[in-house]
């Protein structure tokens, strides 16, 4: 997808190469963000798109005003996952790889 400004706006404006990329950089950024915001794509996938870390992306949302969390959930829904996240964990479909602290399976 390619983003287009018409040069006609812009004229009479003198840009250096360093803001015109630094433009660019952020009218990118804005973009993945919007994209995120909307749940079109993941924080992973986003940071693939900018070429930055998992990490850096959830510092971009916190800077966007994006929430980590699905905004839309109601406490109902919240509520009925955990329900169903303790019923998984209760009947002992998931099992930890990895003893915390050692290496050792169990």
């Amino acid at each position: 997808m390619a983003v287009t400004i018409m040069e006609d706006l812009l004229d009479g404006l003198e840009l250096s190469e360093t803001v015109q990329k630094r433009a660019l950089a952020k009218a990118r950024e804005g973009y993945v963000m919007a994209l995120l915001e909307v749940g079109e794509i993941t924080s992973g996938r986003a940071g693939k798109i900018l070429g930055v870390p998992r990490l850096e992306v959830l510092e971009m949302m916190k800077r966007w005003g994006i929430s980590l969390f699905d905004d839309s959930q109601t406490l109902e829904d919240l509520a009925l996952e955990v329900d169903q996240a303790e019923r998984v964990l209760n009947q002992g479909l998931i099992y930890p790889v990895f003893q915390i602290g050692s290496m050792s399976k169990f």
